[in-house]
């Protein structure tokens, strides 16, 4: 793919060939800080996504049979391409959906993430046994056969990495579709995986909207297995297609309303600059953002205003190509308008803007907007229930530890929480009572711990990721039992 100012016009991977669309059919992807068309990208058709699927079935046996050591080495060598050609991904992700390039750090993690896996597969173990008289018994953990992965736009790089390389080390061949908003990295990628010489029909790369091929991914009788990270509401339409053909195993990883509970003994000055962190970082366009913040009323004057400080001092919106900027626009002209949308109904519910409120089209002729900060917001408001997926966070006040945890858990969502706070045992005491799957103590995302498992409670998903778990995602348990002859 040759870097220049015309649009790019990147092809889909489809046993092992780069291809167009089967009907020639391309979709634009605009560049979201000057809304110049940046990409013409193929729209997968039903017969291009059957024909991935086909594919990988017809692969299977051949790279199932291959050994977890011969199947790294592929990994490895699509490690080392993504490494060489980092910068040109992160060129790639900042003109299709607007994320800095002085921010994106994903296409070296996705090599670190290849190169784990590869190294991981002698974790995938079964357990034998002679508990049963007479018998001895095993279990067998053995691949689906083909999974489909449906990544989100908001870090492609990142869960393109973080999905398929434990789904390939385990034996699965894999159809990944891309999602409409920022397809440019990962077909990239689709060319560096031809380049690494994985075996044709092993690795699948579609690009397209969710009708078509999306839909076909979730209700294929041959698709044994899905995993998909998005909205809550794409999820639970993927779980229904699913479970209305072959009840394919479906892992799913959804939206957040995270909430931040600061105590009055908390370390101020962390808890601020990370705080302000977790909701700058990707524009807030991330699941776990911390977009509620409750503190304590004795120091809420003083939290608010080194808050607001903070967030107005710290943001440098920009060319996502400049090296200085750190705050990009939103990813799209929906996007925009869906943060916008819940500024608006945050005004209207008698919220107090402490800051920003605007965005900036006019002016910028880019999709972004003002950091913005509202007060006093209601808990029944939209904006406190729903995820924004913006650059947008209400702080509330709280008096006692039992009233913010009943605010903290009123909600559907389940994805992520902190405390800050320098009593461990009250500390332990929230952590234990909020409904979330991933807990901060004195720290807030995005930070997490490499060997933890990450997923949601309640509408925020089912299944859980991580360095030691995801290979478990794409693995079928078998029970042996074998009758021993008596002497």
């Amino acid at each position: 793919m040759t870097w220049n100012t015309s649009p790019i016009r990147p092809r889909m991977l489809i046993d092992g060939e780069l291809v167009h669309a089967s009907d020639g059919k391309t979709f634009s992807v605009y560049n979201p800080a000057t809304r110049e068309v940046s990409g013409e990208v193929p729209e997968a058709t039903a017969d291009d996504t059957n024909r991935a699927v086909a594919a990988a079935k017809a692969a299977f046996p051949m790279w199932s049979a291959l050994g977890p050591a011969k199947r790294a080495v592929y990994l490895k060598k699509l490690a080392a391409l993504i490494r060489e050609h980092k910068d040109e991904i992160a060129r790639l992700d900042a003109v299709a959906m607007g994320m800095p390039v002085s921010t994106h750090f994903f296409a070296e993690s996705a090599a670190g993430q290849y190169e784990h896996y590869a190294e991981a597969w002698p974790h995938i173990q079964g357990q034998a046994s002679v508990n049963t008289p007479g018998h001895v018994t095993m279990t067998l953990r053995q691949p689906f056969g083909v999974v489909a992965l449906i990544i989100p736009w908001n870090v492609p790089v990142h869960f393109f990495a973080t999905k398929s390389a434990p789904a390939l080390i385990t034996g699965n061949t894999v159809v990944l579709k891309t999602s409409e908003k920022a397809p440019l990295a990962v077909a990239r990628i689709a060319e560096l995986i031809n380049e690494a010489g994985f075996p044709p029909g092993v690795f699948n790369v579609l690009s397209g909207h969710g009708i078509p091929s999306g839909q076909i991914l979730s209700r294929h009788m041959d698709v044994r297995a899905l995993s998909f990270t998005g909205s809550s509401r794409t999820g639970k339409l993927i779980q229904e297609e699913a479970a209305r053909t072959n009840l394919k195993k479906v892992i799913l990883e959804l939206g957040g309303k995270s909430p931040a509970i600061i105590f009055d003994d908390a370390n101020l000055e962390k808890a601020v600059a990370q705080t302000r962190y977790s909701m700058q970082f990707n524009s807030g366009q991330v699941c776990m953002a911390n977009s509620r913040i409750y503190v304590q009323s004795t120091i809420a004057q003083k939290f608010v205003e080194q808050f607001k400080a903070s967030y107005s001092s710290s943001v440098r919106s920009g060319n996502p190509l400049d090296k200085e900027t750190n705050h990009g626009p939103q990813a799209d002209e929906l996007q925009y308008n869906h943060v916008l949308s819940y500024i608006k109904s945050a005004k209207q519910s008698g919220a107090t803007l402490a800051l920003g409120g605007s965005g900036k089209l006019e002016t910028s002729n880019g999709y972004f907007i003002e950091p913005t900060i509202f007060l006093n917001t209601p808990e029944d408001a939209r904006i406190t229930k729903e995820e924004v997926f913006g650059p947008v966070v209400i702080i509330n006040v709280f008096d006692t530890e039992k009233e913010v945890i009943a605010k903290a858990n009123d909600t559907e969502f389940g994805l992520y929480a902190s405390v800050f706070t320098k009593d461990i045992s009250r500390a332990m005491r929230v952590a234990q009572a909020l409904e979330s799957g991933y807990v901060g103590i004195n720290t807030t995302s995005p930070n997490t711990a490499y060997d933890l498992p990450f997923g949601g409670y309640k509408g925020s998903g089912q299944g859980r990721e991580g360095a030691l778990y995801s290979m478990d995602n794409f693995l079928e348990v078998k029970s042996l039992i074998m009758a021993l002859e008596e002497e």
